[in-house]
């Protein structure tokens, strides 16, 4: 009696290990076609009033790129939608097992999921199959590139972290019909998106917000927003309708922004506190100043072609680069009053009358000619006198009568008097000669006025860029 009982058995599993089993044997049995309208037409539900529960998972995968001019935010997600279909139902042990089948997109009922901030199509190409199980669960799961819009708000720009929305919602189907629910909350989203992401352009990935609501009416629409959250100023939106939120938070990575743009701006405010060290007699300082602040606003029109023009507020490194701008045309002014100043001195003093220097001519000439005469004089007397000690050998008759030795003492004594005379007067006019170029080389009235003003402004600068510094990196490093 055991035996017949194993054998039969027996039997019976290898009939059942004979039988083949394929998923066209689970379509036909659910009669899925291309064909079939009933799956395609209408909502796969029995009772109208049973709306479909669409589930919503949206996972980032990459950030491509972040347009701050055009407002634009480009992500690439992975999304996976899950629904029922209250018309698909199979027994797996009847099909060897075979719990679920892979079938064309275009065969059954889907969601008209769209996403309001998207402005281009999306180029990748769908996935065209599509998953049902043996309960009638249904998953469709796809990859998007979003170019979408985002308003940007760069007060803090590089050190911003910027926030932007993608809202998915039915375009035709009313809260009624489709009911919309996140499949993960903020963790798991969070830790799956990290876990994911192989590119984020120049931003970081710092998390991702989940928030689920739900429709206060019927006759409204429920809505999944994906909120990219690239900024600190969080966005308020009231809807008037159900949305699900799932906010993702960036931040900036500024370094090369720091390097390539901060720091050279710094650069030339330092050459341009180095110019007060160079002399101001000269033109070199005036255009080595109009050199540097022809070279910030350079900075400042490349800067233009990266901010966008709609800011609501205007940012920090456009207060930044116009803060430094303006010191440094104060420094320009400062130098060009400077310049008038001593300009001005060195004016007066080229205007004054020239009667003590045609004086000083005069006299030095003057005196020239008088020493000429006096040393021509000196030498004939001397000269004669020796002429009378050569001929002393001579006869007594030959020589000169006493009077004439008295008259020629005489008129040498006279001589040397007026050469002592001129002489005196030769050191009168060298002494005011002296005198004069000591008194034109003393700074004028104006020439002091000038450097003390050049001073002045110097210390109020340094103050002055000092404040400006500490208030513009405070404000970048608050949150």
């Amino acid at each position: 009696m055991l035996g017949g009982f194993l054998f039969l058995l027996f039997l019976l599993d290898g009939v059942y290990s004979e039988h083949v089993c394929s998923y066209q044997d689970v379509l036909n049995y659910l009669n899925l076609t291309k064909n079939n309208e009933l799956f395609t037409m209408t909502r796969p539900v029995k009772n109208y009033k049973n709306p479909t529960r669409v589930s919503l998972e949206v996972l980032l995968y990459a950030i491509l790129d972040v347009v701050e001019k055009d407002q634009k935010f480009i992500p690439y997600v992975w999304t996976v939608m899950r629904w029922h279909n209250e018309y698909i139902s199979w027994d797996p042990d009847q099909f060897c097992g075979i719990n679920n089948v892979s079938l064309p997109i275009e065969v059954l009922w889907k969601p008209d999921l769209t996403i309001e901030e998207m402005t281009e199509k999306d180029k990748a190409p769908q996935s065209p199959y599509l998953t049902i199980n043996d309960k009638g669960d249904v998953e469709v799961q796809n990859d998007q590139v979003l170019v979408s819009t985002c308003r940007m708000h760069i007060y803090k720009f590089p050190f911003d972290i910027q926030s932007c929305n993608l809202s998915f919602k039915s375009v035709v189907y009313t809260a009624q019909d489709i009911r919309l629910q996140p499949s993960d909350n903020s963790t798991e989203a969070t830790e799956w998106s990290r876990d994911l992401m192989r590119t984020q352009y120049e931003w970081l990935f710092i998390n991702m917000t989940v928030t689920a609501n739900n429709a206060s009416d019927l006759v409204g629409q429920d809505i999944i927003i994906y909120t990219v959250c690239i900024s600190t100023q969080k966005q308020k939106v009231t809807w008037h309708y159900d949305f699900q939120f799932l906010q993702i938070t960036m931040k900036r990575r500024s370094l090369l922004y720091v390097v390539n743009f901060l720091l050279p701006v710094l650069f030339f405010l330092s050459l341009d506190l180095a110019s007060f060290l160079i002399s101001d007699s000269g033109g070199e300082k005036l255009s080595f100043k109009v050199t540097v602040l022809l070279a910030v606003t350079v900075l400042q029109l490349i800067l233009n072609e990266i901010l966008p023009a709609s800011s609501n507020r205007i940012p920090l490194i456009a207060v930044y680069l116009i803060g430094i701008f303006a010191l440094m045309m104060l420094s320009l002014l400062d130098t060009i009053l400077v310049m008038y100043l001593m300009e001005k001195d060195s004016t007066s003093e080229e205007t004054e009358p020239k009667r003590d220097q045609s004086l000083t001519e005069d006299c030095t000439k003057q005196g020239k000619a008088s020493l000429r005469s006096c040393h021509r004089e000196l030498h004939k007397r001397t000269q004669g006198v020796c002429i009378y000690d050569v001929s002393t050998s001579e006869t007594p008759s030959e020589l000169l009568p006493e009077a004439k030795e008295a008259s020629t003492s005489k008129e040498h004594h006279h001589a040397l008097e007026r050469l002592s005379d001129e002489l005196r007067e030769i050191e009168k006019t060298l002494t005011r000669l002296l005198n004069y170029k000591r008194e034109k080389d003393k700074p004028g009235y104006w020439t002091i006025v000038a450097k003390r003003v050049n001073k002045v402004f110097f210390v109020f600068y340094i103050t002055v860029v000092t404040l400006f510094l500490s208030l513009i990196f405070s404000n970048w490093k608050t949150e």
